[in-house]
């Protein structure tokens, strides 16, 4: 009979097999009130799994991450159930959990209006208020395959003739609705109280462009009714800080249908860009970096040596000219090789430094591209650093430092961290990523970094570590990554004389700070909210004159200004001073440089700070002092 130990290391015995309710029943009525699901032998299972042999056994709230998920994938449902009994020709296909809430895809003979979410979602709480309970059936697959297409599901009986036919297959039933899930999910619908419905979006069946376009209702649940405004309360603040939004507003960018996840820079968006560059180029320079510059256009055998068309063809724009197979390179790591490849390289050359702000190009699916996070061509801030074993956990600490200080200039200082090491298919030798794991984790510590540790989940090349930013409002954005490659190297005969004057094969290490230049460029937008710091600010200031007799003033202490290394235009409209500074405002720059007859006269400036706070009349001089200090403290630090 079943020996039940928990987390805190206490046993129940039992002297019958018992479900995971009966263990929460047994340990107190505020635990059995509470629990939606349990973990045993660290699988999770609904509450009604049967224990027949020891085990261990961890009972599943809403207080943990894992409560929360069963709960979002549950509403899922709740919403797919909502949706049948409104529109009961409407097909279900797939629904997850996403970060912070849930979708579901419907195929439907016309497009759901936000009248129809409305009526869904008080659907949805009328089924939540009645408490259904929801169970757990197993079904053969043939005989779920007939059950779905009688009930005119096509789509759902295409997902579950996908799986092997001597499977069987796992439904979830509450009332008249039945669905495919691995589970687990809630006892009953009483336990899904906070959630809200959020939008509606088109998307291509199974992701695919060549299929249906369905109809995707996007929700988020929560555990209180507080967690749940907080985060409609973000994405009001989202919805305002949309850089595809802003990027029209400022005029830094925009995008169009001839060329699909492609971004046309305007002039301000550019400068912008190019402050993100030079900034990184001189950060990385003063740290032994050597920039390189690669072919776009390379021929395929190259990327048949390296792996990259076996894996990623599909993903790869490709073309050709005399008869030769090329690809537009997709990544910038084979071509650093082949520069490290020419010439003989001793021990004494090593750790070899070599960074590209590297223009690429994937072929991604239309339904994924958004604005300029998501685009088909980008340019990554890539690095390899070529090193032996020994040098791996130096060159992963001190990177570690690099990528600290650059998140910190950018205005970043909440880094999650995330160690991913061997799977199960891996290359290279169990010695090797002991040593390679272990320098990670040596290089994390030794900054003081907690670090969330992911078995398995390293590249089969080498293990990694992934970095993400958490913005001002809580969202958080994976762009950093350290990956060590004992695999490429070998494949593209990479190699260095020891200090034995045996040949060896470096250690490969692709790095990247900010990831793509135009994800990153994105994020900063939406972080700032457009309202970019002076040394970043395509344009940090503007002079405006209040009548025409300080034309010429006002346009000399704009050249003044330009001279002195800052970037601040004129504006010597003939319009009232109000209307000026109403307009400029809008476009979130640093400083305005207000003159009228009593600042020509004295030979001042008055000036106006972003946010209307005015800082009085000053010197010139004392402008360009003060300006230099603010900009050298982020764009001049190295």
């Amino acid at each position: 009979m079943p020996n039940i130990t928990l987390p805190d290391g206490s046993v129940r015995s039992f002297d019958h097999p018992v479900t995971v309710a009966e263990v929460a029943t047994s340990i107190g009525p505020g635990l059995a009130k509470a629990a939606l699901a349990g973990k045993v032998g660290g699988r999770e299972v609904d509450l009604s799994h049967r224990i027949e042999d020891d085990a261990e056994l961890a009972i599943i709230t809403d207080k943990s991450e894992e409560g929360l998920e069963i709960i979002r994938h549950s509403t899922a449902h709740l919403l797919a159930h909502a949706v049948k009994q409104l529109f009961p020709e409407a097909q279900v296909t797939i629904g997850p959990v996403i970060d912070n809430g849930f979708y579901y895809d419907f195929a439907y003979k016309r497009a759901f209006t936000p009248e129809d979410l409305e009526k869904i979602e008080q659907r949805m709480g009328e089924l939540a208020k009645a408490a259904i309970p929801v169970h757990r059936e197993v079904w053969e697959r043939d005989a779920a395959v007939d059950f779905f297409k009688q009930q005119g599901e096509l789509y759902k009986a295409e997902i579950i003739a996908s799986i092997p036919t001597n499977e069987d297959v796992s439904l979830y039933r509450q009332d008249d609705f039945i669905d495919l899930c691995r589970g687990p999910h809630v006892p009953s619908t009483g336990h899904l109280k906070v959630f809200k419905l959020t939008k509606v979006a088109g998307a291509y069946w199974r992701g695919d462009s060549k299929n249906e376009m369905l109809q995707r209702i996007y929700g988020t649940a929560w555990r209180s009714k507080d967690d749940l405004a907080a985060y409609l309360h973000m994405l009001e603040e989202a919805e305002k800080r949309d850089h595809r939004k802003l990027g029209r507003q400022l005029d830094l960018f925009h995008m169009q249908e001839e060329a699909p996840g492609m971004v046309f820079w305007h002039a301000k968006g550019w400068t912008l860009w190019q402050q993100v560059e030079q900034y990184l180029r001189r950060t990385i320079g003063a740290r032994g970096y050597h920039e390189v510059k690669t072919p776009q256009i390379v021929d395929r055998s190259l990327w048949e040596k390296s792996g990259h068309w076996g894996m990623y063809a599909d993903l790869m724009f490709t073309t050709q000219s005399e008869k030769r197979d090329y690809a537009i390179k997709p990544m910038n790591c084979p071509c650093h090789i082949e520069i490290f490849n020419q010439g003989l390289k001793s021990y004494r050359d090593l750790p070899l430094r070599m960074a590209e702000f590297g223009s690429c190009h994937r072929n991604e699916p239309s339904g994924s591209l958004h604005g300029i996070m998501r685009v088909r061509n980008f340019v990554q801030d890539d690095a390899h650093i070529f090193c032996t074993e020994d040098q791996v956990q130096e060159e992963s600490a001190e990177f570690i430092r690099l990528l600290q200080k650059v998140y910190a200039d950018f205005g970043f200082t909440d880094v999650e961290v995330k160690l991913s090491t061997r799977p199960e298919k891996r290359v290279g030798t169990d010695e090797q990523w002991e040593k390679a794991e272990v320098a990670l984790a040596a290089a994390l510590d030794a900054q003081q970094l907690a670090y969330e540790l992911q078995p398995g989940e390293g590249a089969f090349y080498g293990p990694k570590i992934e970095f993400s930013l958490r913005d001002c409002i809580g969202r958080v954005w994976q762009c950093g990554t350290l990956q060590l490659d004992f695999n490429l190297p070998v494949r593209l005969g990479a190699e260095y004389v020891a200090e034995d004057n045996s040949k060896k094969h470096p250690v490969m290490l692709h790095r990247a700070i900010l990831g793509s230049m135009e994800r990153f460029i994105g994020i900063l937008i939406e972080h700032h909210a457009g309202a970019m710091p002076m040394w970043l600010a395509p344009l940090q200031a503007v002079v405006l004159n209040i009548s025409e007799g300080q034309s010429e003033y006002a346009a000399d202490v704009a050249r003044r200004l330009v001279d002195a290394g800052f970037r601040v235009e004129a504006d010597l409209r003939n319009e009232k001073i109000n209307y000026k500074i109403r307009e400029h405002s809008v476009h979130k720059l640093p400083y305005q440089i207000v003159i009228g007859e009593k600042e020509k006269a004295a030979g001042l400036v008055t000036v106006r700070a972003r946010g209307g706070r005015d800082l009085g009349q000053m010197s010139l001089e004392s402008l360009i002092e003060s300006w230099r200090r603010e900009v050298d403290a982020k764009a001049g630090a190295v």
